[in-house]
C-alpha cells in the first residue's frame, strides 16, 4: 500500500472532520479520566459492590475501544494525531519533492504550516 500524501487544499478540506474527531476525543478523554477516578474511589470504598466495579470497568473499556477505533480510522486515512489535548494533527505531504508534515493545531483556521519529519511542532514553518 502506497503512502498517502496530502496537498494543503486536501488537508484543509478534512479540517471539519478532524475538528469534530478531536473534539470528540477530548471529551471522551475527560469522561474516561472521571470514570477512572470514580473506579479508584470505589475500589477503596467499603460500600462498593462487584457490580459497581464491573459496570465502571466495562464503561472504561468501551471508552478506550471507541477512542482507539476513531484514532485508527484517522490513521487509516493518513491523518496523524500527535496530541489530543492540544489538538495537534499532521498530514504527510510532499513539498518541493521533500517529504514533510503539514501541521495543524486546534484553534487555527486552516492548515498553514509544515515541518520536517523529525522537527516536530517546534520546527514549524509557514507555507508559502
Amino acid at each position: 500500500m502506497s503512502k498517502k500524501y496530502f496537498t494543503p487544499e486536501e488537508a484543509n478540506q478534512l479540517l471539519p472532520y478532524v475538528r469534530e474527531e478531536i473534539s470528540f476525543l477530548q471529551g471522551l478523554k475527560s469522561q474516561f479520566q472521571d470514570a477512572y477516578r470514580e473506579r479508584e474511589h470505589l475500589k477503596k470504598s467499603q460500600s462498593a459492590t462487584d457490580d459497581d466495579l464491573f459496570t465502571l470497568e466495562c464503561k472504561l473499556e468501551f471508552m478506550e475501544m471507541e477512542a482507539q477505533m476513531r484514532l485508527q480510522h484517522m490513521a487509516a486515512s493518513g491523518i496523524q494525531v500527535k496530541d489530543i489535548d492540544v489538538g495537534l494533527v499532521d498530514f504527510p505531504a510532499l513539498l518541493n519533492g521533500e517529504e514533510v508534515l503539514l501541521c495543524w493545531r486546534e484553534g487555527e483556521e486552516a492548515v498553514e504550516h509544515y515541518h520536517g519529519l523529525y522537527d516536530g511542532f517546534i520546527g514549524r514553518k509557514k507555507l508559502d
